[in-house]
């Protein structure tokens, strides 16, 4: 087993979380509401009548439960993906198949769910309670917000909206990985094993721009599920919410939050891989 892989994912995520967290919170609120006609009105706005402490809404569970589930996604996928390279009967130096490395990120995708789901919609109901009718906060924290869901709604609230997550992670990271490789295997000098960093930051901030163009339609779906009901829209499920958001705002809704997503997965990216590779290449040599 890859352990080095699992160590290395949790400290690339939790420091991807903390440099794109801000313009997350921007995006969650383009898709879940019209108030806003853009980015920047949103972005003033939220300045405007929060602060900068707007932007951070909700920032601590993500924070707490990234590790776990980017070391999930890492290690499952390193993993799978040896597991795969053996079943071809490769030595170590030959180099993966497409296939193969698209398949295992689509596995480390869906392996994070059942912790990322729980914390996923946390943050998104605090970063969307402004937009609530109320004017009073309905949670007060975290926390507080984890416990009213799992009693008003009960333990399955906090998976609502799973299904359109695994759809979202299962191709986003099968994209993903598949897209860095790919740039890293065709830029990787000749005379050398690894990548050089240039190449990592490159590959890691293009892979994610390309693993969420791939991922946004069904983080909009997500989104919106996650705060059905909570928001004044209540929606019956997976496809009443497809179908109802398409039919009354036209398929352009399926790309709301697509250019912040991009903007901010190229340094987010940029950052978790460059991370990753450093820690992975500090502990492989003695895992």
């Amino acid at each position: 087993m890859h352990l080095a892989d699992f160590v290395a994912g949790s400290v690339g995520g939790a420091f991807g979380v903390a440099v794109g967290y801000p313009l997350d919170t921007v995006k969650v609120r383009i898709q879940t509401q019209t108030r806003d006609s853009g980015v920047w009105e949103c972005v003033r706005r939220t300045c405007r009548t929060e602060g900068v402490r707007g932007f951070y809404r909700g920032m601590s569970m993500p924070l707490s439960t990234v590790s776990i589930s980017s070391s999930l996604v890492f290690g499952s996928y390193r993993n799978v993906l040896h597991l795969l390279h053996e079943l071809r009967h490769r030595s170590a130096a030959d180099p993966h198949h497409k296939a193969d490395l698209f398949v295992s990120g689509f596995a480390g995708g869906v392996a994070q769910v059942l912790v990322m789901s729980p914390a996923d919609i946390v943050k998104v109901r605090l970063q969307c309670q402004t937009e609530l009718p109320d004017s009073r906060p309905k949670y007060r924290g975290p926390v507080h917000c984890l416990l009213s869901i799992a009693r008003d709604e009960g333990l399955l609230g906090l998976y609502r909206g799973s299904a359109a997550l695994v759809l979202r992670d299962g191709p986003s990271f099968a994209t993903y990985f598949l897209t860095y490789n790919s740039i890293c295997d065709s830029l990787r000098s000749t005379d050398s094993g690894q990548p050089g960093w240039p190449v990592v930051l490159l590959a890691g901030g293009v892979s994610g721009m390309c693993g969420w163009a791939v991922g946004t339609p069904m983080d909009v779906i997500k989104a919106r599920l996650q705060v059905s009901g909570v928001s004044g829209r209540r929606y019956r499920g997976f496809f009443h919410c497809l179908s109802h958001s398409v039919r009354s705002e036209g398929a352009s809704v399926l790309f709301r939050g697509l250019t912040v997503n991009c903007i901010r997965a190229f340094p987010v990216n940029m950052s978790v891989f460059a991370m990753y590779e450093l820690v992975v290449r500090f502990l492989r040599p003695a895992s």
